[in-house]
């Protein structure tokens, strides 16, 4: 958790293609602060989490894992129950395999990939 914020930073930059030069600009800072805030080597401070928040396009409450902004609803996702997909996103693996994955127009194409990376995960934990 201690890099809780770093690792959402990183993973939202990156889904929308954004640098590390690109968002340091944005917030006036150099690409160096940004690597530290993504490392987890510093401290995120609120005024700083809410401009990097209006940059990447989120709101400050995606930052947290369970906090404000998590719905009422007892049937939508609480914002902690990603954390497993945030986990992926952010190896490069899962990015790869998501940007890959979206550009497969064809739906039972889709199916079967994760028809057989449900078997081969089954065949891996056997």
């Amino acid at each position: 958790m201690r890099n809780q914020f770093g690792s959402r930073i990183r993973l939202q930059r990156t889904l929308i293609g954004l640098s590390q030069t690109t968002l340091a600009e944005g917030l006036g800072i150099t690409f160096q602060q940004v690597q530290k805030y993504e490392k987890g080597t510093n401290r995120v401070g609120s005024s700083r989490l809410q401009a990097i928040a209006n940059i990447l396009g989120v709101p400050v409450a995606w930052f947290f894992e369970e906090g404000p902004g998590g719905s009422s609803n007892p049937l939508e996702p609480k914002l902690g129950a990603g954390r497993e997909i945030t986990q992926f996103l952010i190896s490069v693996e899962g990015l790869a395999l998501n940007r890959a994955f979206v550009k497969i127009e064809d739906g039972k194409i889709r199916r079967k990939l994760v028809d057989l990376v449900k078997t081969l995960a089954k065949e891996s934990s056997e």
